[in-house]
């Protein structure tokens, strides 16, 4: 595994210590939704560019389930306000 794909699964945890302490009521939504999703695209992407097959399929897969999440967190939000 090369640097990229380090740097990828690196992301994938970044984000998960991010969202145990971006916990709790006074927890700003909108902060970890830009956070989680700026990490995961950055990590999808440093997961092409590693050019190695199990890195590419981990890094999509971990960072594409927290990309998924946050969409979902997303789609609660909205509709929660309406």
């Amino acid at each position: 595994m090369n640097k990229y794909g380090l740097l990828s699964l690196l992301m994938v945890i970044i984000n998960l210590i991010l969202f145990f302490i971006l916990r709790g009521p006074e927890a700003s939504v909108y902060i970890g939704i830009i956070l989680f999703s700026t990490l995961s695209i950055t990590g999808i992407v440093l997961a092409t560019l590693s050019k190695k097959w199990y890195s590419i399929t981990m890094g999509v897969i971990l960072n594409g389930g927290v990309l998924i999440f946050t969409f979902f967190l997303l789609l609660s939000l909205g509709i929660s306000e309406s």
